[in-house]
């Protein structure tokens, strides 16, 4: 603790700028491009287009990371957790003997994988301790792999344990022989992926630096976070070719190998699917399974013919398509709306996923894409029980989602969906939704219709799920205040 009346070590970061706010400081330059006229005759669109409500949670800082009062900080380490480097001498010196003791508990980390311990007594609440992979030129693609992992894995515990800043330094230490821009390419793009798609609840991210890393930083920064349009426009050209999938993971080419039903046979198969639709099932394919001949299933199917048994397996043939299309499409437009999140738990631990019809501009968006959204965003919550909240507040007809759509999805999504659903609540309903939703789950589809739970108030809601267990819209709050007070 800090002698009275002395001044913290400690850095607030709610002191520091935002990389939005930093846009023109130090004599910073929108970077050229001798093409950038012929781009923007042709205006092409950014993978990285210019989003101020993410550039506001970015902030750059130079220094040490240990002094960072984040809910968690990173510390780079090996897979023994005993690494000596300049980040984590400073986190272990400033953190304590605890810590130490705690990481032996641990039984190390794996390279790509995130642990957390306590912060003991560093600002930050926590560590995350995560292990970069070592550079070799000729395994450059499974370092890469690696190095995303890391990164991943390390905003996911954050989202995962709520949390609301936290600190990053630079995974790929010298000692390991990692190329500082090339990391820093998938540094940048990972975690930008990651808020556009799940950080509803992650409000800061400070890169942290030492002086000679913040320049690559400053350098490719507006690249994956343009402060402007003109910015964005300015920095499409220098973006790499290779971006990674719609979370930001490399995709490797040679790995999209497509397993024929019949090798050999000179047939063209008419439901033939791209490369990337087919990536998902190598070793779960027909094929690899030894089943039976695949397309006379769909015609045993049709001739209802097709035993239960079969039909579960052509179904999760189906499923594992879309999930690969929807792991391998930009998917950001939808991801902007905020129309489907994940927040806390309910009052039996179970996950809350939040859905805000008003958010679902029906008559605008591709609902195709929004239904690769729904699959990529639920998969991982749906292996065990979760509870959804659908929040009507203040529908219009252009936010109604078409029966034959929600039907489509209903038919699409794998069992466990259905099987882990526990309880779909229903909030401000009007008297038409109510009958609409009946019809729908009585005729339309089996075993929903039990699940749904109609509440006229939050405070109704709040009976399931703790108020600061669920990130509410400012203007459904607003809404039920008001009608709570009418007459």
């Amino acid at each position: 603790m800090d002698p009275l009346g002395a001044r913290s070590q400690f850095v607030d970061i709610q002191t520091l700028p935002t990389w939005q706010q930093q846009l023109g400081e130090d004599g910073e330059e929108t970077p050229r491009d001798q093409n950038d006229s012929l781009l923007s005759q042709q205006a092409f669109p950014s993978p990285f287009p210019f989003r101020a409500d993410i550039n506001r949670k970015i902030m750059l800082f130079t220094g040490d990371i240990a002094l960072l009062n984040c809910t968690a900080i990173v510390n780079t380490s090996n897979e023994s957790l005993n690494d000596k480097n300049p980040v984590s001498d400073s986190i272990h010196q400033l953190a304590g003997p605890e810590l130490r003791d705690e990481l032996l508990k641990l039984k190390g980390c794996r390279t790509g994988e995130a642990k957390l311990t306590k912060g003991f007594n560093l600002a930050a609440r926590f560590i995350i301790h995560t292990v970069g992979p070592k550079f070799k030129s000729k395994y450059r693609t499974a370092a890469e792999s690696s190095l995303y992992s890391c990164y991943r894995n390390v905003m996911q515990l954050a989202a995962e344990q709520s949390m609301a800043s936290v600190g990053l330094c630079v995974v790929s230490t010298t000692k390991r022989g990692y190329p500082l821009e090339d990391a820093t390419h998938i540094a940048f793009r990972t975690v930008r992926r990651f808020l556009e798609n799940h950080g509803n609840s992650i409000e800061a991210v400070v890169f942290a630096v030492t002086e000679t890393e913040e320049l690559v930083y400053k350098k490719l920064l507006p690249l994956y976070y343009p402060r402007s349009e003109e910015e964005e426009k300015a920095c499409l050209p220098l973006i790499p070719a290779d971006i990674g999938n719609s979370e930001g993971e490399p995709v490797v080419p040679e790995r999209q190998i497509r397993i024929a039903e019949k090798p050999g046979s000179l047939e063209d198969d008419s439901e033939e699917e791209s490369l990337e639709s087919d990536l998902g099932q190598v070793g779960n394919h027909a094929f690899a399974r030894m089943e039976g001949d695949v397309d006379k299933q769909r015609k045993l199917i049709l001739q209802g013919q097709m035993s239960e048994a079969a039909m579960q397996k052509q179904h999760q043939r189906n499923y594992n398509r879309w999930l690969c299309r929807a792991r391998a499409e930009d998917l950001s437009d939808i991801a902007a709306l905020k129309a489907l999140y994940q927040t806390g738990v309910d009052m039996c631990g179970r996950t809350v996923m939040v859905v805000v019809g008003r958010n679902i501009p029906v008559t605008l968006i591709d609902l195709e894409k929004a239904l690769l959204y729904f699959i990529h965003v639920m998969d991982h919550i749906t292996v065990k029980e979760y509870v959804m909240v659908y929040f009507h507040t203040l529908t219009g007809e252009h936010n109604h989602l078409d029966s034959d759509f929600l039907r489509n999805l209903h038919d699409i999504v794998d069992a466990k969906f259905k099987k882990n659903l526990k309880a779909f609540y229903y909030v401000h309903p009007t008297f038409r939704s109510k009958v609409s939703t009946w019809f729908f789950t009585t005729f339309s589809v089996s075993g929903m219709k039990d699940k749904v739970r109609y509440l006229d108030n939050l405070h109704q809601l709040f009976t399931c799920i703790k108020p600061e267990q669920i990130d509410i819209p400012p203007f459904v709050l607003e809404y039920d205040a008001r009608v709570g007070i009418d007459p």
